[in-house]
Formats: structure tokens, C-alpha cells, sequence
């Protein structure tokens, strides 16, 4: 969970209210506004990156694309395009050992297309599951290890992440840290309990180390590169638009952009006013398509 719909830790299980960084947020309204002014004091590393890509050709549906009325079915009128094909090589291609993770806000991209993220773990719709299921929609998922772990654990995201597909990708799941504190408040050995610890647990959970990893309200500083750095991180992803109840909320210019990271969270009726998850979701989808986007898998550029 990062700003937006969720922050700084309550009773556990529970929504949370904003940090210091967003205390001017408490209001629903406020929280489901991003908080990405509280982003963090480390450079941008991404942005004019040589990595930088271009398009890579046209769209090549997948054979199992889901048909017309398996989009209406969940509320969107039409499908949504294939994605380009990837690019050969990500932002983080090339990095060696030692290296501090770059920071990534916005993938520079020429393709028409944008990321879905989710925070947290705090809702575990099973409806969610078949949705995302029926409309394979690729997605990278930031949890918090104490948020997670409720309910029904892991298990529940071990079904998000899927079965691999054609090209024997998965849905990415990375690290969002033990507790949801804000970074930027700890001092360095605290902070690398928070980020290793979450790394350890989920390389035991899932079998791979998370590459990519998404600090609290977006808070973080070079203490915070470093542990990640030590730990296996080789990005740090911020976000430039966050999903509200019925549309988002942008960064900058008041429209998506192609590359831009969409934050969303896992969140379910208490918090979005009697909305579900998966009409949320609905909802994210339907702006990309209107502003004329798709949606690609993140690790497959970053």
C-alpha cells in the first residue's frame, strides 16, 4: 500500500490513515489522493535513462485473448489491445552487483501503453481473481508482508500471480515491505529489517527475489537505495497516476502519458464508499481505454 487509497499502519487489518506526509489527507477524499507529493529525496534515474524505449511493432495477441463478451461480461465495452511487443532489453538490463537500484516513476516509452500496480494486500476478493483470470490482465503486485498475511495469506495472491503464460511470464510480485512504515522516519538498520526482511520472505513464499520494490507513500532516502540495493532490488517504482473510486488522479498534465505507473490498491467496499473491487478495477480500465492505452506487464520493460 502506498498514498492514495491507504496510509501509515492503524489497527492491523484495518484501513489505514495517512503519515506525516499526508496529514493533510485523513478525509477518504484525501487518502484516495496519492500522496505523491511526499515522494522521495533520491533522484529520478529513470527518466531521459539511454534505456529509454521506442515502439517495438505491432500488437501480437495472445491465442488465448479473451473474446468480446468475456470484456462485457466485467463491464468494459471492448477489449483491450494487445500490448506491442516487449523490448529486447528493461531499464535495469546491464545492472551489476553493487549497483543502487534506479528509481522509476515512468518508463520512457513511446508504445501506448501503461502499468497497473497494486499496494498492500488488504482485500482478498475471490471475484477479483476470476476477473483478472478472464481478461489475462497483467499486473505487478507491491505486498506488505503483515497486511498480507491475513486472512487467507498468500495464498490468495499465489492465485493473482497466475499460471505462466505462452511466454511463460507470470504476474510480478514485489516488495512493499514488512510493516508499511514510513522509510524516510527510520534510521538504516531498521529500514533494511523492513526491506530485506519482506525480501527473504517472499523469495521463501514465492522462490524468486523480488527485483523491484515500492517504499510506503513513496518515501524513501539514500539509506533506503542502499538496503534495497544490498538486498537484491533493482528498481524502485513510484507511480505517476493513482486510481481513486471512479477515475485517477495524475501526477502531472492531468492525463495519462505513455510508460506512466497507475498505483492502485487492494481495497474493497469499506474503503471505496460500497464499490467493489473488481467495478475499481472496471473503472481503471475504462479511463486507460478512453485515453487511448493498453496495458503492458512492467517487468517486461523495467
Amino acid at each position: 500500500m502506498s498514498p492514495s487509497i491507504s496510509g501509515p499502519r492503524a489497527p492491523r487489518h484495518r484501513f489505514r490513515t495517512a503519515g506525516p506526509v499526508c496529514a493533510a489527507a485523513l478525509l477518504l477524499a484525501g487518502l484516495l489522493a496519492g500522496c505523491s507529493s511526499g515522494s522521495s529525496s533520491g533522484p529520478d534515474k529513470a527518466a531521459g535513462s539511454p534505456s529509454a524505449r521506442t515502439g517495438t511493432g505491432a500488437a501480437s495477441p495472445s491465442p488465448a485473448a479473451p473474446d468480446p463478451e468475456t470484456y462485457r461480461r466485467w463491464g468494459l465495452d471492448k477489449p483491450l489491445a494487445a500490448p506491442p511487443k516487449p523490448p529486447t532489453a528493461g531499464l535495469t538490463d546491464g545492472m551489476r552487483p553493487g549497483d543502487a537500484p534506479k528509481v522509476v516513476k515512468r518508463v520512457p516509452t513511446q508504445d501506448k501503453v501503461v502499468f497497473v500496480t497494486f499496494d498492500d494486500g488488504a482485500e482478498k476478493d475471490p471475484e477479483f481473481v476470476k476477473m483478472a483470470e478472464d481478461l489475462k490482465l497483467p499486473f505487478s503486485m507491491f505486498l506488505t508482508d503483515d497486511i498480507a498475511r491475513a486472512g487467507s495469506g498468500y495464498d490468495y495472491f499465489e492465485r493473482l500471480r497466475g499460471e505462466a503464460g505462452a511466454d511463460g511470464k507470470r504476474n510480478g510480485v514485489h516488495n512493499h515491505t514488512l510493516s508499511h512504515p514510513n522509510l524516510r522516519t527510520l534510521p538504516p538498520e531498521a529500514q533494511r529489517r523492513e526491506v530485506c526482511g519482506q525480501q527473504e520472505a517472499l523469495e521463501k513464499r514465492f522462490g524468486t527475489r523480488p527485483a523491484l520494490f515500492r517504499p510506503p507513500y513513496g518515501n524513501y532516502n539514500d539509506a533506503t537505495l542502499t538496503a534495497a540495493g544490498d538486498c537484491g532490488v533493482k528498481a524502485v517504482v513510484l507511480w505517476e497516476a493513482t486510481m481513486q473510486i471512479n477515475d485517477m488522479r495524475y501526477a502531472d498534465g492531468g492525463k495519462l502519458r505513455a510508460g506512466d505507473i497507475v498505483l492502485a490498491h487492494f481495497r474493497g467496499p469499506q474503503e471505496l464508499k460500497g464499490t467493489s473491487m473488481t467495478r475499481h478495477v472496471t473503472n481503471m480500465l475504462r479511463s486507460i481505454q478512453r485515453q487511448g492505452f493498453t496495458v503492458a506487464r512492467l517487468e517486461d520493460y523495467v
